[in-house]
C-alpha cells in the first residue's frame, strides 16, 4: 500500500469577522475564480463542521476559521466520510482507483483492491456502520467493502431500468429498515431512482411501507412519485441520523422527500451538483450551482453564496 504525503498547504485569510459562523461565512476561492468554477467542483462532503472541497487541481478544507488549500495532482471526483469518523476521507479518482485519508485530506494511501479496474463513479458510507463501504464501478456494479476500504468485494450488478442496465452515478445509505435484515442503499441513475436492501438481493422501486410485506402479499406497491422523468440523478444526499429528509440533485434543480424518498418535491430550480448535507443539521446543504459553491440553511428553499477569501 503506497502512501501520499502532504503537499505544502496554503493559509487563506477570511474577509469578514474572525466571529462569523461557518455557512453565513463560509469561504470560497477569489471571485475571479469562483464566478467560473462551478464546472470545477468535482465533489463535497462534510467533515465534522468542516467542509471538503475537490476541484479538478486542489482539495479545500474549509471551517468557520479560514480555508487551507492542497494542490493534487489526480483530481478527486467523489468524496465519501461519515460523522463517527472524524478525519476520515474516502476518495475516487478522475484517472480511476480509491484514496482513503486518516487526517482530513493531509495525506493519502491507497484504498485497497478488488473493486475492480473500471473508474469508480460514486462512493457511500453505510449509515450504521463506518466501515463498511460502498463503491459503484463505471460499467461494472457494485463493490463493498467491510473492513473500512482494505479490502473489496463484488455484490451487486448494475440496476436494470427502463430495459437496458444502468450505471450508479450517486449513491447513499439510507437507515430505514428494509425488511430483510438491514437498511437501503439508494442508488440515482439516468433512468431515475432505484434501492437494494444491503443483502443485496434485488433492485427495487423505492415505494412506501416493508419490503418483505409486499412480497408476502403480492401486491406491487406504487413507485416513488414527484421526481420528473427522464432526468439523471447525479447527487443524492441526507444527514444518515435523519435518513427520512432526502435530497436529490437533478438538471431541474434540488429535490427533497421526508418520507425516504416516497414522494418528492422540488426545492429550488438550478442544478446543485455536487451536494452534501451536515451530518448534524439536515437542513444545512452546500452545493455547486450557477453562481459557485451554495450554502442553504433551509432544507434547499433559498441559497447564498459566500464570502470569498484571499490571499495572505
Amino acid at each position: 500500500m503506497s502512501h501520499h504525503p502532504p503537499r505544502n498547504l496554503s493559509r487563506r485569510r477570511l474577509l469578514t469577522s474572525a466571529s462569523a459562523a461557518l455557512g453565513t461565512a463560509l469561504v470560497l476561492p477569489h471571485a475571479s475564480v469562483a464566478a467560473s468554477a462551478v464546472d470545477r467542483i468535482l465533489a463535497l462532503t462534510f467533515d465534522s463542521d468542516a467542509i471538503v472541497v475537490s476541484t479538478q487541481d486542489a482539495l479545500w478544507h474549509i471551517s468557520a476559521t479560514g480555508a487551507e488549500r492542497q494542490p493534487q495532482t489526480e483530481a478527486i471526483t467523489a468524496l465519501a466520510s461519515h460523522p463517527a469518523r472524524p478525519g476520515t476521507l474516502h476518495a475516487a479518482l478522475q484517472r480511476g482507483g480509491l484514496r482513503r485519508s486518516l487526517d482530513g485530506g493531509q495525506s493519502w494511501e491507497d484504498a485497497g483492491d478488488g473493486h475492480g479496474s473500471a473508474r469508480i463513479l460514486a462512493l457511500s458510507v453505510a449509515a450504521g456502520n463506518p466501515d463498511t463501504l460502498y463503491a459503484a464501478a463505471a460499467g461494472d456494479g457494485l463493490y463493498r467493502s467491510e473492513d473500512a476500504g482494505k479490502s473489496w468485494a463484488f455484490v451487486m450488478d448494475r440496476p436494470y431500468l427502463d430495459g437496458a442496465e444502468h450505471d450508479v452515478l450517486s449513491m447513499v445509505s439510507v437507515a430505514t429498515p428494509s425488511g430483510m435484515g438491514g437498511i437501503w442503499l439508494y442508488a440515482g441513475t439516468a433512468a431515475g431512482l432505484t434501492r437494494v436492501p444491503d443483502c443485496f438481493c434485488r433492485w427495487q422501486d423505492v415505494t412506501a411501507g416493508d419490503a418483505m410485506e409486499a412480497l408476502a402479499s403480492g401486491q406491487v406497491p406504487a413507485p416513488a412519485n414527484g421526481l420528473p422523468k427522464g432526468q439523471a440523478i447525479t447527487a443524492l444526499a441526507l444527514a444518515p441520523e435523519a435518513p427520512d429528509q432526502l435530497y436529490a440533485g437533478l438538471a431541474s434543480g434540488l429535490w427533497v422527500s421526508s418520507d425516504a424518498g416516497v414522494n418528492w418535491s422540488r426545492a429550488s430550480g438550478g442544478a446543485a451538483e455536487p451536494l452534501a448535507v451536515d451530518p448534524a443539521d439536515p437542513r444545512h446543504l452546500v452545493a455547486a450551482r450557477a453562481d459557485g459553491l451554495s450554502v442553504s440553511r433551509d432544507g434547499g428553499a433559498t441559497w447564498t453564496i459566500p464570502n470569498f477569501f484571499k490571499e495572505t
